[in-house]
C-alpha cells in the first residue's frame, strides 16, 4: 500500500511540475511576443520621427510654411515645400468617405440584427467578407474603369477627381464599419428590447431611442476605425484622384493625398535630399494623424466601459 501511495504521489508531483513548466514557458513566449511588438512599434515611431524632422532641422524648411503653404515645387530654382493641398486631400477624402460609409454600414448592421436577423446575415455577411478580401489595386482598377468615366461623362472634368477617391474609400471602409456595428448591436442585452416593447414602443422607436443610444460609442469607434483605414490608403486612391499639386475647387476637381504623393515621388528622389526629407515629413504627419485616430478610439472605448 505504501509503495502504491508513493507512486501516486510521485506521479502527482511530476504532473504538477510539468504543468508549472508549461505555464512558465507560455508566459515567456507571450511576454516575448509582446516585447517584440512594443519594440517594433517604438523603433518605427522613433525612426520616422527622426527622418520626418530632418527637413526642418537640417534643411531649414519652415514647419509653419510646410503645413500651411499651397505651393509645392521641390525641383524649381526656388524650391517651395507646401504640403497643405495634400493634407487637405487626405482629410477630405477620409471625412467624406466616412460620411457615406458610416450611415450605410450602421444601416446594414441594423438590418442584419434587428430587421431581418434570421436571413439578413446569410445574405450580407458573405458580401461583406468578399469586400474585405478584395485587394486595393482591384478596387482602384474597377474605379478607374467605371467611376472615373462616369464622372467624366456627367461633369466638365477628366473624371479623375476627389469624388472618385471618396467613392472608392467609402466602399473599402464599409466592411469595417458594418462588421463592428453589427457586433455592437448584437451584443445589446435583450431585456432592453423587451422593456421598450413592453412600454408600447414600435420596432423603429426601439432602435432609434433605445438601441442606438446605448451603443453610440461603439458605432463611433467603428466609424473612426474606418477613417483610420481610409486615411492610410494609397494605391486605390492614387489611381483615381488625379494626383495634382493644387487645392481642388470642388469634389469634381483632381486632388492628391499624402500617401499618393509619397508613393509617386519617393522612388524619384535621392536619399537624404531636401525633397526626400520633406516626403519623410509627410510620413510623420500621417503617423501623427493616425495617432490622433487611436487616441479618439481609446477615448470612445473608455466611455463604452462606463
Amino acid at each position: 500500500m505504501e509503495s502504491v501511495a508513493s507512486t501516486a504521489k510521485d506521479r502527482l508531483i511530476k504532473s504538477t511540475k510539468r504543468k508549472n513548466h508549461g505555464e512558465s514557458s507560455g508566459k515567456v513566449i507571450v511576454t516575448l511576443a509582446a516585447l517584440i511588438i512594443i519594440a517594433a512599434t517604438l523603433s518605427m515611431t522613433i525612426f520616422l520621427s527622426i527622418k520626418g524632422m530632418q527637413a526642418f532641422i537640417i534643411n531649414g524648411v519652415n514647419p509653419i510654411e510646410f503645413l500651411t503653404s499651397t505651393e509645392w515645387n521641390p525641383t524649381g530654382e526656388n524650391p517651395e515645400f507646401g504640403a497643405f493641398p495634400f493634407i487637405f486631400g487626405s482629410l477630405a477624402v477620409t471625412l467624406m468617405a466616412a460620411l457615406i460609409a458610416g450611415p450605410l454600414g450602421i444601416g446594414g448592421a441594423i438590418f442584419m440584427t434587428e430587421i431581418a436577423p434570421s436571413w439578413g446575415r446569410k445574405i450580407l455577411q458573405p458580401i461583406i467578407e468578399l469586400l474585405v478580401g478584395i485587394p486595393s489595386v482591384v478596387y482602384g482598377f474597377i474605379a478607374l474603369t467605371i467611376i472615373v468615366p462616369f464622372i467624366r461623362d456627367y461633369s466638365s472634368g477628366t473624371g479623375y477627381s476627389l469624388l472618385a477617391g471618396i467613392i472608392v474609400l467609402a466602399v473599402m471602409i464599409l466592411p469595417t464599419i458594418t462588421t463592428i456595428s453589427t457586433d455592437a448591436i448584437a451584443a445589446i442585452p435583450n431585456h432592453l428590447r423587451d422593456g421598450s416593447y413592453a412600454l408600447g414602443a414600435t420596432r423603429w422607436q426601439t432602435i432609434w431611442k433605445v438601441l442606438l443610444p446605448s451603443v453610440m460609442p461603439s458605432l463611433w469607434t467603428a466609424i473612426i476605425l474606418g477613417m483610420a483605414r481610409a486615411f492610410g490608403e494609397a494605391l486605390a486612391v492614387q489611381m483615381v484622384i488625379g494626383n495634382v499639386r493644387d487645392l481642388p475647387g470642388s469634389i469634381f476637381d483632381p486632388s492628391a493625398t499624402l500617401t499618393s504623393i509619397i508613393t509617386l515621388n519617393m522612388g524619384h528622389t535621392t536619399y537624404g535630399s531636401i525633397e526626400n526629407n520633406t516626403l519623410w515629413s509627410m510620413g510623420l504627419i500621417l503617423l501623427l494623424i493616425s495617432l490622433l485616430f487611436i487616441l479618439i478610439i481609446r477615448f470612445l472605448s473608455a466611455r463604452r466601459k462606463i
